[in-house]
């Protein structure tokens, strides 16, 4: 059985059973007035409770028209760059802030260096390649993210160790932020310029407001074909029938209901790039709370392990036709963007959670911050967790003996691992390393996915994240989803450090406190939790990966 809706240049098509499963859940929706009541702004449909929050966050609605104010803006600030000869774009932002200007540069392919990282090698490598020709949009929502600041201070450090100081410094930076938050006012002193973005839309949902558009702009992409995509979807979205959204929203919110609670989101030619990391930030931090949620899964592509049916996974292709599956989305980068918004606050109806809080996110934060106030006091954090249970080379294992099960070496380690996933759970890596240097370290997630399916009756799935990227995204799904989760951190020793000025802690020290934080936010809620520590990272990789081989 199949069932298509095409409307406003998207299409959305549902295969199978989840059909039937959406049907009386798009029923009910249409005949509570949904469509035109979220196209209206009513903060009501999610409950009395969750009112206040949502009052506050329905502005990406309205983006697609109100977003093209910003346009002169943009293009005078992409003048003013070229004319510095100011051609390398550096974004300092994390979870929303960078992740659909990534999407958006990439798919437009052309040059943005996406710094959502405390790994101080990955930061260092950045520093030191074209300076001279960089200019760094300095992007926080709160404009109080600790790896934002300690970017912004970071790159300040170097241009004035470069010589560059005075009027050339404040044209070397741009400032996206809130009106009235702490960044807003730095900016303002030191002479950034500063745009403020819209403060009624959450950082997950800001793809289309300034923090999506700003650095994709600098970086030379035309950023009216977004809004223009985006624009006419809205048609469409205030329908109750042939409402691509709704459908979609519909059946991610049946789905999660009958069980089917894992998204495995793939690309098959959509022409879009790395939209599967966007979205699942999206999904994961909307829906993961209060014990329920949805959990996305990126993969690597239709024919990767991790893709196979299991009894509690949707799939969902985005791109061209494809019949092995149970969704199928595609249209261009601007309209999926509100679709996949508008999908999820409907699918927040329908699981009956609040989609615009992170209520489990500030935990992790909390406890980094109580780590470095050793630091403060001229202490190093205390962020190593004893002996290791199990070091073999270049890999120390932290983990109780129980999970281990009495493994000797790491592909027992590992197997251990995977097969200690409960039924209907799933495992997920977070490497707190360098996304660039480090990137051989993303092969783990198919290998651990195959091993799944090798040593488990059922597969489990397996997620992969950069740390502590991921905790501005799934973080909150892991601490406040279901009770299902196997967690895999990685950590590894730096060949060099990052100080940052202005505080007493180093780059290094701030991640290896990120990344003991989070364990501990999840080692308290009784998630079990392996700490796996790389003494060199690159022979480290290598000997995990050949384990898993």
């Amino acid at each position: 059985m199949t069932s298509v809706v095409t409307s406003g240049g998207v299409s959305v098509t549902l295969r199978g059973t989840v059909v039937d499963e959406a049907a009386g859940v798009l029923e009910r929706l249409v005949t509570d007035g949904v469509p035109a009541a979220l196209m209206a702004g009513n903060a009501q449909l999610w409950g009395p409770e969750a009112a206040e929050e949502a009052s506050r966050r329905l502005g990406w609605l309205n983006l697609p028209e109100s977003s093209r104010s910003l346009l002169p803006r943009l293009a005078e600030l992409a003048a003013q760059a070229r004319a510095d000869g100011l051609d390398h774009v550096v974004l300092a932002g994390m979870g929303g802030s960078s992740l659909a200007p990534e999407v958006i540069t990439r798919t437009a392919g052309v040059e943005l260096t996406v710094l959502d990282t405390t790994d101080p090698q990955q930061v260092a490598s950045v520093i030191g390649d074209r300076l001279e020709r960089t200019i760094v949009v300095v992007s926080s929502k709160s404009g109080g993210t600790i790896e934002t600041d300690s970017h912004r201070r970071v790159f300040e450090g170097a241009f004035a160790d470069a010589g560059i100081t005075g009027e050339a410094l404040t044209r070397r930076f741009v400032v996206v932020t809130d009106p009235g938050s702490p960044l807003e006012a730095a900016a303002r002193a030191a002479g950034y310029p500063v745009v403020l973005a819209d403060p009624d839309v959450g950082g997950r949902y800001s793809a289309l407001t300034a923090f999506g558009l700003v650095p994709s702009a600098l970086a030379g992409v035309d950023v009216s074909g977004l809004l223009e995509e985006a624009a006419a979807l809205i048609p469409a979205l205030r329908q109750p029938y042939d409402n691509p959204g709704l459908a979609l929203g519909a059946a991610l919110g049946a789905s999660a209901l009958t069980g089917h609670d894992k998204l495995v989101i793939a690309d098959h030619g959509s022409g879009i790039a790395g939209f599967g990391d966007w979205a699942e930030q999206l999904i994961a931090e909307s829906t993961g709370k209060e014990g329920r949620g949805i959990l996305p899964v990126v993969v690597e592509g239709v024919d990767a392990p991790g893709f196979e049916e299991t009894p509690d996974v949707r799939r969902a292709v985005l791109g061209g036709r494809y019949e092995d599956c149970e969704l199928g989305v595609s249209g261009p980068l601007g309209a999926q963007f509100l679709l996949w918004e508008y999908a999820t606050a409907v699918a927040g109806r329908v699981l009956g959670i609040n989609p615009f809080d992170q209520p489990n996110v500030q935990e992790s934060k909390d406890n980094t911050a109580a780590l470095l106030r050793g630091t403060a006091e001229g202490e190093a954090p205390t962020v190593v967790a004893g002996e290791p249970a199990l070091t073999v080379g270049a890999v120390e294992i932290h983990a109780p003996a129980d999970l281990l099960r009495g493994a000797r070496d790491l592909t027992a380690a590992l197997e251990a691992v995977v097969t200690a996933v409960p039924e209907h759970g799933y495992l997920a890596v977070m490497a707190y390393l360098d996304r660039v240097g480090d990137a051989g370290a993303e092969r783990l997630r198919p290998l651990l996915a195959a091993a799944s399916g090798r040593l488990r009756k059922t597969p489990a799935p397996v997620t992969f994240g950069w740390g502590p990227r991921f905790l501005h995204s799934t973080g909150q799904y892991h601490k406040g989803g279901p009770q299902s989760g196997v967690f895999l951190q990685i950590t590894g020793e730096a060949a060099e450090d990052v100080p940052v000025p202005g505080k007493p802690y180093t780059l290094r020290e701030l991640q290896l406190a990120q990344a003991f934080g989070d364990l501990r936010a999840l080692r308290s809620r009784g998630r079990p939790a392996v700490r796996i520590h790389l003494r060199d990272r690159a022979a480290g990789i290598d000997q995990l990966l050949a384990a898993l081989a």
